[in-house]
């Protein structure tokens, strides 16, 4: 099984890409920040990202979430976002790397957890807000920029996935995933 990251700034499109994979027979596995946000605000924390463990509580769940991947039966699985997401976050926001984060970014290392290459999915030019996603665009390319070097930081490849359709975007990703 290979496992390949598509991430990209708030608002790229990513998760239309994700769903349209899906269609097309790939195993996806869920990002983990967005339900953290949804659970947290849920039970009346309005910005749970304000608070440090927040970063170790979307950690949490990325973990479990690939640990439970190893059941899907697709040989490509594509997941949104990954720790190196989360390490990018943290840096965003301004913590530190907490022993979760940090031991989950070896963890992977050692593993190789991932296929080297990640799908880099650029803006739009634009963010429309949601109750989870309260960027403005300004922002989200700060946060874009700061998600390249992280990944580059830990070793990865970053295949940049420009503008289009969603079919488009994902025919491209799925011809390269198919052939590397």
């Amino acid at each position: 099984m290979r496992r390949f990251i598509l991430t990209g700034t708030p608002g790229s499109g990513k998760t239309a890409i994700l769903r349209q994979l899906e269609m097309d027979g790939f195993g996806v596995v869920e990002e983990a920040a967005t339900d953290v946000i949804a659970l947290s605000q849920a039970r009346g924390v309005a910005e749970p990202w304000t608070s440090s463990s927040f970063i170790d509580a979307v950690v949490a769940l990325q973990e479990q979430r690939v640990a439970q991947s190893a059941e899907f039966a697709a040989p490509i699985q594509f997941h949104d976002r990954s720790v190196v997401c989360t390490a990018a976050l943290a840096t965003y926001l301004g913590y530190p790397y907490s022993p979760a984060l940090a031991s989950a970014l070896q963890r992977i290392a050692w593993e190789q957890t991932f296929a080297k290459h990640v799908f880099f999915v650029r803006n739009l030019g634009f963010v429309a807000p949601t109750e989870a996603r309260r960027i403005s665009f300004e922002e989200a390319v700060r946060f874009e920029q700061i998600h390249e070097e992280i990944y580059r930081q830990h070793g990865f490849r970053l295949i940049p996935i420009e503008p289009g359709t969603i079919e488009e975007r994902a025919a491209t990703i799925r011809r390269i995933a198919e052939s590397v």
